[in-house]
């Protein structure tokens, strides 16, 4: 791997890790998320100082090209990505219903004691 690739590589990675930084330190996203960001840092990182390692784990496992592995591991990420994205969603979806439930009956007790 090119030292220009490795080196653009490396800023990416710090960049990226400045703005997980910044987003975390605004509580913008809960740490459990961000770990998952932090995770890819550092491995970005592995991979600039290491580039080998990244071609022995392609032979090792049976890819003919790294960019066939890549693409691979990325499409693997996206949908534990989506699986977990879709549990959350679920999850709010089940606590929105309950809200609602809940406003509703505290509205028809309101319009109960005016009545009264």
């Amino acid at each position: 791997m090119p030292f220009n690739l490795r080196f653009s590589i490396l800023i990416i990675a710090l960049i990226l890790a400045s703005v997980i930084l910044k987003v975390l330190h605004k509580d913008m996203i809960p740490v459990k998320y961000s770990l998952l960001w932090g995770i890819g840092v550092i491995l970005l990182i592995i991979l600039s100082i290491w580039p080998n390692i990244l071609v022995s784990l392609a032979n090792l496992i049976g890819f003919q090209t790294i960019s066939n592995m890549v693409t691979g591991v990325l499409f693997v990420i996206l949908l534990f990505i989506t699986i977990s994205l879709t549990v959350i969603v679920s999850g709010q979806k089940k606590k929105i219903t309950l809200l609602i439930q809940e406003v509703s009956i505290l509205k028809n007790e309101i319009n109960k004691r005016k009545d009264i």
